[in-house]
């Protein structure tokens, strides 16, 4: 139970730890203010940091990780478009980013409920991305 807990979470953090990087990506050029590029590129590396410390967990028990939901992903990446040539501004992307990052904290905070018995070391990574996600919300809210 603990075993399948653990790589049940570990691939949830997996997908999400993806998702998040390809979020910054899609919004990172169109990004005007330099220090609002700077939050964004720190902490796609924070996530990068984490996505090897994962995959690493993942390997050990010879697992392949979780792409995110092909779905979710499209829907993000119209929205961010659709909502970027209506109005390229860093305001429309904080409101973006903060909106993922609720979602990936809503979702992450769901999974470690839900995979109780996961080992502690997949639990505390995925503490760290929860607080990954929620900083990055409240940095970037002097731009909404």
């Amino acid at each position: 139970m603990v075993e399948q807990d653990t790589i049940k979470l570990l691939k949830e953090c997996d997908a999400g730890v993806k998702m998040g990087i390809s979020s910054i990506d899609d919004v990172l050029d169109n990004t005007g203010d330099e220090t609002f590029k700077s939050i964004l590129s720190k902490c796609k590396g924070e996530h990068q940091k984490l996505d090897k410390e994962i995959q690493s967990l993942l390997d050990k028990y010879n697992d392949d990780g979780k792409e995110p939901n092909p779905m979710a992903k499209g829907m993000s990446w119209i929205k961010t478009n659709v909502m970027l040539s209506m109005n390229d501004s860093d305001n429309t992307i904080a409101d973006l980013m903060t909106d993922g990052c609720n979602m990936g904290v809503k979702s992450l905070n769901k999974y470690l409920n839900k995979y109780k018995a996961a080992d502690e070391v997949s639990k505390d990574i995925t503490k760290r991305l929860i607080n990954l996600e929620e900083k990055l919300a409240v940095d970037i809210r002097c731009y909404l």
